[in-house]
């Protein structure tokens, strides 16, 4: 049987057809593992995110005396060791009231807020509620101002201190009038507990005023 020359041909042609396809394709294929291989690489490189934590904190400056709102507050996830100690839940802290100013984008924290935790940061004062007679002057106080409160007897003159180094920790907002008939307007002290009673009896008795303590 004689042998086609176009036939052989013909087959030679579509070997070397195949052989450049499969070695096209196996450059692709190699190609496609390098990368596989470096991105497992740059994976394992990288590691996993860091770990974060859910911290509450204010969306704008808020001066002492606000009322929290929701709209005042957003969640940040935040690295553990940059959550402060005694973070406070958006869910306990819309409704409460700031005792200290806070700053856009600080995280809250339950020594911000008046009460009991307020009191418990400060365990060597007792958290006494104290109204000065002149609200003009109330309204000069900031959380952290320390003050000597003053006590004036009206009838037989005379002035003392019964109160030296008062910390201030809240001033509440001023009230409408048609809500509170009562003058001058309320601040919450930390004191000594010694001197509880005598500022007591002076806010019944006397006239209060204060001298910021240096």
């Amino acid at each position: 049987m004689i042998a086609d020359p176009a036939a052989g041909t013909r087959w030679h042609r579509l070997r070397r057809s195949v052989r450049r396809r499969v070695l096209a394709r196996r450059r692709l294929l190699a190609a496609g593992c390098l990368g596989v291989a470096a991105a497992a690489g740059v994976h394992e490189v990288a590691g996993p995110p860091p770990p974060t934590v859910a911290v509450t904190t204010v969306v704008r400056d808020l001066p002492a005396g606000t009322l929290l709102r929701a709209a005042d507050l957003e969640t940040r996830a935040l690295p553990p060791e940059a959550a402060p100690h005694g973070a406070a839940d958006a869910s306990v802290a819309v409704g409460e009231v700031l005792a200290a100013p806070v700053r856009a984008g600080e995280p809250l924290t339950d020594v911000r807020l008046v009460g009991d935790d307020l009191a418990d940061a400060h365990p060597d004062l007792a958290t006494l509620p104290v109204r000065l007679p002149d609200a003009g002057q109330a309204a000069l106080l900031d959380p952290g101002d320390r003050i000597d409160l003053v006590a004036t007897d009206p009838q037989a003159g005379g002035s003392r201190v019964v109160a030296p180094g008062a910390l201030v920790l809240a001033v509440p907002p001023p009230q409408p009038e048609q809500v509170s008939a009562a003058p001058g307007a309320l601040v919450v002290l930390g004191v000594p507990p010694l001197t509880i009673e005598p500022v007591s009896e002076a806010a019944a008795r006397w006239y209060l005023s204060y001298a910021f303590s240096r």
